[in-house]
């Protein structure tokens, strides 16, 4: 068995569900379910074995060392995040909460699970944190993509405190050698995310209707992963990576945000289109940039490519439209 973290998710749903097709290695799947966590997410589980779900807290350092100790699982794959840029400004105290007093309550309940292990299984054991390239800061329009090497540099609550959560992750393999692996991916994308990011947002507001608000020029560029993609790095990642080191995965589809929400419209008039002359372009409107809003990320993925032979199955242009037609299926 494996714990998952934050497994009810946008991303950790994701994992969980591509987990269970790829083989029988059962999941403890550990979640507050907090406003972005969905059990809906995993209803075709419902009658599964092989997945057991655990209504909880990371912070809840006793409920974490309790469930480590029942369940025995030979990894932690950690999930569990606030992870919305405008509500850490908001509200940060949220995120400092989670993102950093809950991953050092789950290190520590992890590193005294660990310790009480027999040698075999200690030298087997991983604990996986997933984190985002938004820990690096930003990037000008030539400067070369984010690396492992890379000095973070993070530029709102949320960045920071991921980058907090990643410092802690690496102390304790360093100071107690805990077997730790650490991700940073770009903007994930795909089936399941909650509708307050870019993508899901967009498509629910033109379908209902609704101004498509772009912040500022529109012009900041991510770099988009199909969220299957950025599952099978983790799986790969947990098989093989090497304990204490990080890995970047990206999928090199550098997007501005004005380009993504266009082509949404342009799959949108395609697939369900309004009435003749009308396009839901017609719906985008220019707002207020937001505060501290990084212009560019862009991730350099040649370590992952090079020690774990992974690269991305799905081109944005693929990956868009199967998101789409998903969101047409389940939520119209």
């Amino acid at each position: 068995m494996i714990l998952v973290t934050g497994g009810a998710g946008f991303i950790g749903s994701n994992f969980v569900l591509d987990w269970l097709a790829q083989g029988n290695v059962a999941v403890l799947n550990v979640d507050k379910l907090t406003y972005a966590g969905n059990l809906g997410n995993l209803a075709t589980l419902k009658d599964d074995t092989r997945h057991t779900f655990v209504l909880a807290d990371i912070c809840d350092h006793e409920k974490m060392r309790a469930l480590l100790d029942t369940y025995k699982p030979t990894a932690i794959v950690h999930f569990a995040a606030e992870s919305h840029v405008d509500r850490s400004i908001q509200g940060p105290a949220e995120f400092i909460r989670t993102n950093i007093n809950g991953t050092f309550s789950l290190l520590e309940a992890a590193r005294a699970y660990w310790s009480g292990l027999e040698a075999g299984d200690q030298q087997q054991f991983r604990f996986l944190h997933v984190s985002t390239d938004e820990a690096y800061g930003s990037l000008e329009a030539g400067d070369a993509p984010f690396s492992e090497t890379t000095a973070y540099a993070p530029n709102s609550p949320y960045s920071a405190s991921k980058a907090a959560s990643d410092h802690l992750v690496r102390a304790y393999f360093h100071t107690y050698g805990l077997p730790t692996l650490t991700t940073n991916c770009s903007n994930n994308y795909g089936p399941n995310h909650f509708p307050e990011k870019l993508i899901p947002l967009m498509i629910a507001y033109a379908l209902a209707g609704k101004d498509l608000p772009i912040y500022g020029d529109g012009r900041q560029i991510r770099d988009w992963l199909y969220v299957g993609d950025h599952c099978a790095a983790l799986r790969l990642v947990l098989a093989d990576g090497v304990p204490g080191e990080t890995y970047n995965i990206g999928a090199q589809n550098q997007k501005t945000n004005l380009d993504v929400v266009v082509t949404l419209c342009d799959i949108l008039d395609e697939l369900k289109p309004l009435a003749p002359g009308k396009s839901y372009r017609q719906q985008i409107v220019h707002v207020a940039d937001r505060p501290g809003h990084d212009r560019r990320y862009a991730i350099d993925t040649g370590k992952i490519e090079r020690e774990l032979g992974w690269r991305p199955v799905e081109a944005f242009d693929t990956g868009i439209r199967k998101t789409v037609q998903w969101y047409l299926d389940t939520q119209t």
